[in-house]
């Protein structure tokens, strides 16, 4: 099979979807790897390393997209959607329920549409976006405590205090990966935490490994008190494959402290505040019902580097099963994989999506048995 990995061109987007290593083992199973020239210097890949790894370089991101299978980090760009073609494997974080213009280019191109964030293990863990949303939860408090800063419309506010002072309060909607990630860093800096999330093992869990901090079952009342509390609020709510709840209504938002912070994790799902729009790492914040918001789509793309491997360490494995036994085969053989496909043949395929744009639903196993 030939693989193609293009070079992202997503706002402030440097991670690149494979790796040399990745690249030397689609290469030792006998597959060619086509890579766009340059796709890996955002990560510090040189063009040298890929070459030397088996990969084939070129210059026109036209070529790359003639392979078989596409690994891309972010869905497909308006750019992009010209080179998306009946029969191509797009191998990607999509995030359909919160985009219905590159949904129904996928479905108007027919395109087989595979997306990281909905693979799911049987026991509901979410492989291919948990190292990302480890990154993006410890990401969040490190950009959260910089919105607090007065130069950028926050209260001016240290969260860890100082002698004398109290510290400042952080509260995490959503005990997952993403939350849990943030509430490690949040009380390692000192801060007041609080999280709360529906499900009471997740819960346990996070007071089991840092007994310091404030659990709480998710409901309408602790929401809105929490938040209203707060100096620095973490959304971090996820549905797989749908769009996140609005936990938090302008209403709310309205109530917070002037100059407190809010940052959305969950804006790549369609945010879990009215307040919530997506924002660029170019143009990161701004000020809505007198609260800083930070809602970067790609939160994880500020740092490249580390987020390339971490992604690259989940993607590899599912990427050579597509390769070594093509589709549906690969489906066929691995169950999470199938929870991956999102579109085929110009269906929607996964109920979240269906259900956010009102769309008929053909189930999996009906394209798997075609």
């Amino acid at each position: 099979m030939i693989v193609g990995v293009p070079k992202e061109i997503k706002t402030e987007e440097n991670r690149v979807a494979v790796t040399p290593t990745g690249v030397a083992g689609f290469v030792s199973r006998g597959h060619k790897v086509m890579i766009e020239r340059g796709a890996g210097l955002g990560s510090g890949l040189t063009d040298r390393a890929y070459e030397v790894a088996g990969a084939t370089l070129v210059e026109s991101p036209i070529e790359v997209w003639k392979s078989d299978l596409i690994m891309k980090v972010k869905e497909p760009q308006v750019s992009e959607f010209p080179l998306l073609r009946r029969g191509l494997i797009l191998f990607t974080y999509l995030h359909l329920a919160a985009d219905e213009i590159v949904t129904r280019e996928l479905l108007a191109r027919k395109v087989t549409g595979i997306a990281y964030e909905t693979i799911q293990l049987d026991d509901g863990s979410l492989p291919l976006l948990t190292p990302m949303s480890e990154i993006a939860g410890r990401l969040s408090i490190q950009v959260g405590a910089w919105c607090l800063q007065a130069e950028n419309g926050g209260r001016g506010i240290l969260l860890g205090g100082a002698s004398g002072v109290r510290p400042g309060k952080v509260v995490i909607l959503g005990a997952g990966m993403a939350g849990t990630a943030a509430c490690q860093i949040a009380a390692g800096m000192g801060a007041y935490v609080s999280i709360l999330d529906i499900n009471p093992t997740k819960l346990r869990y996070v007071h089991d490994i840092l007994g310091h901090v404030t659990t709480l079952m998710s409901n309408r009342a602790n929401v809105e008190e929490e938040v209203v509390d707060a100096d620095l609020v973490i959304g971090s709510v996820l549905i797989p494959g749908a769009k996140a709840p609005k936990l938090i209504s302008r209403s709310l938002v309205k109530r917070m402290k002037a100059g407190s912070a809010f940052v959305d994790i969950s804006i790549d799902q369609g945010g879990c505040a009215e307040t919530s729009r997506p924002t660029t790492h170019l143009q990161p914040i701004y000020l809505e019902e007198d609260v800083v918001h930070y809602c970067v789509t790609n939160m994880p793309a500020s740092v490249p580097h580390t987020s390339t491997y971490a992604l690259t360490n989940s993607t590899l494995s599912y990427g050579l099963e597509l390769a070594n036994r093509g589709f549906p085969q690969a489906l066929i053989r691995n169950k999470a994989l199938a929870k991956g496909l999102n579109t085929y043949d110009g269906k929607i395929i996964h109920e979240g999506v269906a259900t956010a744009f009102n769309l008929p639903l053909t189930t999996v196993e009906e394209v798997i048995r075609q």
